[in-house]
Parts: structure tokens; sequence; C-alpha cells
């Protein structure tokens, strides 16, 4: 196998300049079709697109999905009543909850105990 020599300054000039000289020029007919296919191109963007309507956006249909103003009120309205009964726990559900827990008799009925091997783990001493 031949060894490869890096090619010379002037050789590579020579090699250039034929490559410059030698300029390919695209035929007659290559033009005409591709100027044709330009200008049907062009005539097809010189009609606008007619314009979409805007349909309703995200929180419009959001809302129409719970109901509308009035939806959105009672839902909201029972948001702040969960969170006022959550945040202020009031004293019937703290009797109610600690006889469960518990499983002591809370108004003539009696609580099942369902977890009994856990009973003495609630109980305080």
């Amino acid at each position: 196998m031949a060894e490869k020599r890096p090619l010379t300054d002037t050789e590579l000039e020579a090699l250039f300049s034929a490559a410059a000289s030698d300029a390919a020029e695209p035929s007659e007919a290559l033009m005409r079709r591709v100027l044709a296919d330009s200008d049907g191109v062009a005539d097809g963007w010189s009609a606008p697109a007619p314009a979409q309507p805007a349909g309703p956006g995200l929180l419009a249909r959001l809302l129409s999905g719970l109901g509308g103003w009035p939806g959105l009120a009672g839902l909201a309205t029972a948001g702040v009543a969960g969170l006022a009964i959550g945040i202020a726990s009031p004293g019937a559900l703290a009797t109610l909850s600690s006889g469960l827990v518990a499983g002591e008799v809370i108004d003539d009925y009696h609580m099942v105990d369902l977890l009994p091997g856990l009973t003495g783990f609630f109980d305080e001493g």
C-alpha cells in the first residue's frame, strides 16, 4: 500500500483554482421549473387564511363545568366551612372521638372496641 503524503501549497492552489474555474450552471429547463414552482407557492401566500374565532379559555370552561358563578360560590363556601370546622374542632366532636378511642359508653350506646389489644395504649398512667 502506498504511503500518503500531504499536498504542498502549490498543489493545493492548483486544485482550488481548477475547482473555482469549473462553476456548474443549472440548465434553462431546470430554472424554468423552479421559477414556476415558486410562483405556485407564492400564489398560495397571497390569500390570507380565514381567522378562526377563539373559543372560551381554560378558566371559562372550568367555571362552566362547576355550574357557573353560583356553583363556584357554593364550592368556596363549602371549602371555608370545612376549614373552619377542621380548625375549630367543636366540643361535641371531641366527646364523640374520645368515646370511640377509649371505648366508653356515650348516651346509652355502647361503643365496640375494634382494637382490643390497644386498649391500654390510650390509657394514661
